[in-house]
């Protein structure tokens, strides 16, 4: 892009757009460098605002994993909102990276973080907003390669038309081996068939064009196979032994604008040994890998120098299964609690909070709680493996009421596998319980301004979960739930909010689809979905004309119920959780048999096979 074309987006557009601190890249420790000594560009694309985007862990850490790398500039790219994107496309100005306003189609590498499935139609856009072809089958040797990983890449299928390769698993080291094939093909000239060729060789990367799907007359998969020499049946996820050794940059960009997540993120662990069965981080995830109180010391006293943030988030699937955690807050506490320093806890689970790590949090500002019973009923949590009871819940609670909490959030699901009215009603029953312990402390020591909220999402089954073969609740008896628990939530002091059922349901058809939902991924775009995740711009109805255009019927891939044996469309993927495991657990749930926490004793998950010499 020519200097002039830059100053113009700078000058002319931002000044016109709503929140022009999402588009300009000039953030305090941003990477800016000299192109003349750069030989790989990388635009990391994230499929939503930069609010969103600029929150999520993952990006600031291959963002500087790959900006440390001399001959690599790496770029953020954020999807314009709706007010910027109608003066890109009246100006012809194409999507630019952050850092340099540069076109992304001149770019090396275009590659997207896949956090939610909703966040797909944003992927199309931003294609078509960069004038890169949306498929990969119609990109020629000029184009940039379209990659893609995060949790969702786990089931590619969707995508399988439109990316490239995917790169699976954790990817601190993964990136560098394929930035390291990708110099030697550039240096030797070689096409784009080739580069892919190259690339397959990496352990973690998934090459779709390179894989055939047959399908049966019902339009279930009959097969799914290699289509050329040297390639793997099953690619396995990438997974990082040592936490302690693994990449954690020592700075983060510093944004001028307020984002979802304005704080520092410290990863005190990754994977969970809990087995809740609707939970797929917890399955995808695995093994439980630790780092050091010292090392986590170490990263946040960098990190709070960098960036002058007053507050650290302490991030990981159950934060409260941390196995020095007390030791943590005490010290990071001791440290910066004179320099009014906060920090903060995320959803936690209901049996593992103590009133003195209630009391250590709130010594610089006091925040509300977040707990996860997820069921109303014991019967419920112990079919989803919650492992926890009613007790230990108001057992927590209580401690948080009687050091002055006074706002408590409670997550929930509703349409879970053999839900019943009396279940639901059981969400119900909990919040009033919880609200009412409030009010068992003394007047003199409560906080004031008591608020429960009660937060209900809609059960996705989701691939690599003993749930997999479960079919989703229908949209209108999750209505009626929701109406239900409405009624019954009526009180002071207890709020109720609830996600779309329409939402939740497309997010299933993405969660657990195939290969075919790629045309109708475009189409929906061609009708005008975006956003998707956004209440205010998701389109129903045009992702229904969608697959009525495709001739695909949603229902397939949601309220079907599947056999144990059917073939997914992720059978050749390997999270290394094995389907024999997967299968028992599911039988287990549909008896209301619990499972133990794996700390406890191996419950036989099959991840220790997943690297030669085992992982746990």
């Amino acid at each position: 892009m020519n200097s002039s074309i830059k100053d113009y987006i700078y000058d002319k557009l931002l000044p016109r757009v709503e929140k022009p601190g999402r588009y300009i890249g000039t953030e305090w420790n941003s990477v800016h460098k000299e192109l003349k000594n750069i030989n790989i560009r990388f635009a990391f694309c994230f499929p939503d605002t930069y609010e969103v985007g600029m929150s999520h862990l993952g990006m600031k850490i291959l963002y500087h994993l790959l900006n440390d790398k001399e001959d690599i500039y790496c770029e953020r790219v954020f999807a314009p909102w709706l007010d910027m994107e109608d003066l890109m496309r009246e100006e012809n100005i194409k999507l630019f990276s952050l850092e340099t306003r540069d076109y992304i189609k001149d770019f090396d590498f275009v590659g997207f973080t896949l956090q939610y499935e909703m966040s797909y139609s944003n992927i199309i856009n931003m294609l078509d907003l960069a004038d890169i072809p949306k498929l990969s089958a119609e990109r020629g040797e000029g184009d940039p390669f379209v990659v893609a990983g995060g949790p969702c890449a786990y089931n590619p299928e969707p995508l399988a038309d439109i990316i490239d390769f995917f790169m699976l698993g954790e990817g601190e080291e993964q990136m560098l081996e394929v930035m390291d094939i990708y110099r030697k093909w550039k240096a030797r000239g070689l096409t784009r068939v080739e580069f892919l060729d190259m690339v397959s060789t990496v352990p973690g990367v998934y090459v779709p064009a390179f894989y055939d799907v047959k399908y049966n007359k019902d339009g279930t998969i009959e097969d799914i196979k290699p289509n050329r020499e040297g390639i793997s049946l099953k690619v396995k996820k990438r997974l990082i032994k040592d936490l302690n050794k693994a990449y954690f940059p020592d700075k983060i960009i510093v944004p001028f604008i307020n984002i979802v997540h304005d704080r520092i993120i410290l990863e005190v662990f990754r994977g969970c040994t809990r087995g809740c069965r609707f939970c797929q981080a917890g399955m995808i995830y695995r093994p439980v890998r630790e780092r050091t109180v010292e090392e986590l010391l170490s990263i946040a006293e960098k990190l709070v120098e960098s960036s002058g943030y007053e507050e650290i988030s302490l991030s990981s699937l159950s934060t409260g299964d941390y196995s020095k955690l007390n030791e943590l807050v005490e010290k990071l506490m001791s440290k910066y609690e004179k320099d009014r320093v906060g920090l903060s806890l995320p959803s936690l689970r209901i049996d593992s909070v103590s009133l003195k790590l209630m009391q250590d949090v709130q010594k610089v500002r006091k925040s509300g709680l977040t707990f996860a019973p997820e069921a109303g009923t014991q019967r419920m949590r112990d079919v989803i493996n919650k492992n926890v009871t009613e007790e230990d819940l108001i057992n927590s609670v209580g401690a948080a009421f009687d050091t002055g909490y006074s706002n408590v959030k409670l997550y929930f699901m509703i349409g879970l596998p053999t839900e019943t009215m009396e279940d639901v009603d059981g969400i119900a029953e909990l919040g009033h319980k919880v609200l009412e312990r409030y009010y068992q402390v003394p007047k003199s020591q409560r906080g004031k301004g008591v608020n429960v909220t009660i937060s209900t999402s809609c059960f996705v089954p989701k691939p690599f979960t003993p749930f997999q073969w479960e079919p989703q609740d229908t949209i209108e008896s999750l209505r009626d739930k929701q109406k239900y628990l409405q009624h019954k939530l009526k009180r002071k002091g207890l709020s109720y909010n609830w996600h779309d059922p329409e939402l939740s349901y497309m997010e299933a058809v993405f969660a657990r689809g195939d290969r075919r939902l790629s045309k109708v991924l475009i189409r929906a775009w061609e009708l005008g979905c975006k956003f998707d995740s956004w209440d205010q711009c998701f389109k129903y109805d045009l992702w229904m004309k969608a697959f009525k255009d495709c001739d695909l019927d949603p229902d397939f891939y949601t309220i079907r119920k599947r056999d144990l044996e059917e073939i997914m469309p992720w059978s050749h993927i390997d999270v290394g959780v094995t389907d024999k495991y997967l299968k028992k657990e599911y039988e287990k749930a549909l008896k209301g048999e619990t499972t133990r926490d794996c700390r406890i004793n191996c419950t036989g998950c099959g991840i220790n096979m997943l690297q030669e010499g085992g992982v746990c």
